[in-house]
């Protein structure tokens, strides 16, 4: 998602978004479907906002109304 995605989202949603983290990855749509720079990125980009597979959290915020 890039930040005008956001931005949409947040005009055409704003209400039901009160409260709710959206996240925006900044990763242009230059790409092709499962295109492996595409899926590198995501992976890269992601794991940080995700809980750590093995316990613990991944990201570097740990709470979750933060952001």
């Amino acid at each position: 998602m890039e930040r005008a995605h956001r931005a949409k989202l947040q005009r055409r949603f704003g209400k039901h978004l009160k409260g709710k983290r959206v996240i925006c990855l900044d990763i242009p749509d230059d790409y092709d479907f499962m295109q492996p720079e595409l899926v590198a990125s995501l992976e890269k980009t992601v794991a940080r906002h995700l809980p750590s597979p093995l316990g613990g959290e991944g990201g570097r915020r740990s709470r979750p109304d933060e952001g």
